[in-house]
């Protein structure tokens, strides 16, 4: 029957029709924020917090040499509240992404905030290196909200422009790395490491929790679902499941940055065994650093075109050629270049990790999956400086410890090009990036 001949169906029929472009135009006008003037505005406050909530992770490196002559300790000693830092910044990578999905980017770095905050002031008091150590876990395990989960609620923001969104807000944690052991130098000097992190206990609270209540606004469930229906177009070309490729990118992460961490770890120590002394040696992991802003930047613009997959790729073959001439560089301005070669090569290699979550995996789970992953690419750089220095022990020098960081360094490429071919074999060609 027609629904004009029952008045209850013609009611409802015509109820729709209604209500039909009303909701279609909800649809498109969430889907609209995607890429939007708000999204950029969002992605700037984000950059902001994220040059803020990373300031203790370098806090400990400007203050070692004072803390260590306090305390009176050796340099092993010294070293633990920096160790400490990364082991709860790698752990909070991965906590913190579960928080964010589940209760938004806002209250994930309130929390954290206050938990930077309350460490750094019991830290400024600490009467022993331990204690120091453990508040630096804390620390660590805070700041990591400034980094891949507050990626990941980027990502979510984004489609067409989602690499440099995300190169943006990932060049936050070098931009912090450049600015804040400036400013802490000079207070350092006059009054000491314990006022350093005084400063910062206050400095976090005030910057980082009004700039979080900005992102209170939430992704819409149309632009989620549009998201990912794209995401899950090229998971199923894949045949892998999320927790798989997750495996995946975790163990390439690993292999990457291993391979990444002999030249950044090392190459002060390298340029003191040449003969060039350690100050060359800085300005050369500056050099990699500013490479790095670069890099990530133009790998993000990179990944709208081609992808997150691709770029990486790109990305990490780059960074295995700059190992490579490590190998027979020995002169003073080869080692500048090949430096300088480096750092443009392996910026942009981790944030593409998070491009490649999104591009394959739900939004739903881009705070946890994104975090899981930097979480392996901070454990690579952890295990690579060690085994590095293990194998210049072993050898006297540190030629084995670069061929080592290539070895690794093939494991991401391999994965990456099976990622890459299993897409192209079961679509007949690339998806589309």
């Amino acid at each position: 029957m027609p629904p004009h001949h029952n008045p209850l169906k013609a009611a409802l029929f015509h109820l729709v029709s209604l209500c039909a472009p009303s909701y279609r135009r909800a649809m498109n006008a969430d889907t609209a924020l995607l890429d939007s003037r708000y999204a950029w505005t969002r992605l700037g406050v984000s950059l902001a917090i994220a040059m803020i909530g990373n300031a203790g992770m370098w806090s400990i490196i400007v203050v070692m040499p004072a803390m260590q002559a306090e305390f009176g300790v050796d340099r092993a000693a010294a070293s633990m509240p920096y160790t400490l830092t990364m082991v709860g910044f790698a752990l909070g990578n991965l906590g913190i992404g579960r928080v964010v999905d589940r209760f938004g980017v806002t209250a994930a770095l309130i929390g954290s905030a206050l938990l930077i905050s309350t460490a750094t002031a019991l830290a400024a008091m600490s009467p022993t290196v331990l204690l120091l150590s453990t508040l630096q876990f804390m620390i660590g395990f805070g700041s990591a909200a400034s980094f891949g989960p507050l990626i990941a609620d980027v990502s979510l923001w984004f489609l067409k422009r989602r690499g440099i969104a995300v190169a943006i807000t990932a060049s936050g944690n070098y931009l912090s790395g450049a600015i804040w052991p400036v400013i802490l130098a000079g207070i350092l000097a006059e009054q000491g490491w314990r006022a350093v992190y005084m400063v910062l206990a206050v400095v976090t609270v005030a910057g980082v929790i009004p700039l979080a209540l900005l992102l209170r606004r939430r992704v819409p469930l149309a632009a989620r679902a549009h998201a990912d229906s794209l995401s899950s177009a090229r998971a199923g070309a894949t045949g892998l499941s999320p927790r798989t490729l997750a495996l995946l990118l975790g163990l390439a992460g690993v292999g990457c940055c291993v391979a990444m961490s002999m030249p950044q770890v090392h190459i002060v120590s390298y340029c003191v065994d040449l003969g060039y002394g350690p100050a060359v040696g800085s300005q050369m992991l500056s050099l990699m650093l500013l490479g790095g802003v670069a890099s990530r930047l133009v790998s993000g613009l990179l990944a709208d075109r081609l992808g997150g997959v691709r770029t990486l790729l790109i990305g990490s073959a780059l960074q295995c050629l700059a190992l490579f001439l490590y190998l027979p560089s020995g002169g003073l301005t080869s080692l500048y270049v090949v430096s300088l070669v480096f750092g443009l090569a392996q910026g942009g290699i981790v944030p593409s990790y998070a491009v490649i979550v999104r591009e394959y995996m739900p939004s739903a789970e881009a705070g946890r999956r994104v975090g899981f992953v930097m979480m392996a690419t901070i454990a690579g750089m952890a295990i690579g400086g060690w085994m590095s220095g293990w194998i210049y022990d072993l050898t006297g020098s540190y030629h084995m410890a670069f061929l080592n960081g290539i070895a690794w360094n093939f494991l991401n490429i391999g994965i990456m090009v099976l990622i890459l071919m299993r897409t192209r074999t079961r679509t007949g060609s690339p998806l589309p990036a």
